[in-house]
């Protein structure tokens, strides 16, 4: 009965109206409300995932894809992202700067997957004229490893400017910024690409909503096998799906198409987001 309770607690608290992110990757301007958690969950199917450092393509299964966010004021929030594990099924292997380390027949590989922690500020917020603005400062930790052919165990730090506005029903919102990423096959090299991405969301009913999305990053410089900035090049994606609400909680579904030579081709994302009020009282001053 222990191990059931708090499972039972999260399931009876309500769901935050506010945070609407997966299963999209722009971000909103807008952030949680203080004193209060937001838990996403969900997992993502990939066919003709690539992995230019190591060679590989494959089926990638992303295995728990956690985004925790935490409301600690009326125009801030921390996060926490990332995936606890990433399988791959090997389809092809081409000569590549990292010889991965395969298991069973060299058919496939499995690893942890790179952790990000971000703050988010809100600037401006909303009015009749003018969108909400907001800046986002993010750090992706180097927790995969690059032997096992799917992550390159490299930080890199990004800095993205968010806009939001509502036309009507229609929610719009639109991320650009700069990346910069450490180049896994290069000694004191980096890979500075333009981060983008354009997203809608449409609520087609009280517990339905309709949304999608184009985001990727666009890298400045070239990126050929033979380049020490392989493994950074140009990635873009196309998301479609819906947001829906039962038993409590909030369900995401879209499917994905890859835009660039580096994206997998096709696939698939599923989820369930809830928001935990930790703190009921807490109302921290302007």
């Amino acid at each position: 009965m222990r191990r059931l309770l708090i499972p039972l607690l999260l399931l009876s608290l309500p769901l935050a109206a506010a945070a609407q992110q997966r299963p999209l990757t722009t971000e909103e301007a807008e952030t949680v409300r203080p004193g209060e958690l937001f838990l996403q969950f969900g997992v993502e199917f990939l066919q003709d995932a690539r992995f230019p450092l190591s060679g590989l393509e494959g089926d990638l299964t992303r295995a728990g894809i956690v985004d925790l966010r935490y409301g600690v004021s009326r125009a801030a929030e921390i996060q926490i992202q990332g995936v606890i594990r990433n399988f791959l099924s090997v389809q092809e292997q081409r000569p590549a700067v990292v010889t991965p380390n395969l298991s069973r027949g060299d058919t496939s590989t499995s690893d942890f997957g790179d952790f990000t922690i971000a703050a988010k500020f809100r600037l401006l917020p909303e009015t009749d004229r003018r969108p909400a603005i907001a800046i986002r400062f993010a750090t992706e930790l180097p927790n995969s490893d690059e032997a096992r052919g799917i992550g390159a165990n490299t930080t890199n730090f990004f800095f993205t400017l968010l806009a939001q506005k509502h036309i009507g029903r229609l929610n719009l919102f639109g991320n650009v910024g700069l990346g910069i990423l450490q180049a896994p096959a290069g000694l004191f090299s980096q890979n500075d690409v333009i981060l983008y991405g354009a997203a809608a969301t449409y609520p087609l009913h009280e517990k339905l909503t309709l949304v999608g999305e184009v985001a990727g990053h666009k890298s400045t410089r070239r990126t050929s096998p033979a380049s020490a900035l392989v493994g950074t090049g140009s990635r873009s994606q196309a998301r479609l799906g819906v947001q829906f609400f039962a038993v409590g909680m909030r369900w995401h579904f879209a499917g994905i198409a890859g835009l660039t030579k580096n994206d997998p081709d096709s696939g698939f994302t599923f989820g369930v987001s809830k928001s935990i009020r930790l703190w009921p009282d807490y109302d921290p001053p302007h």
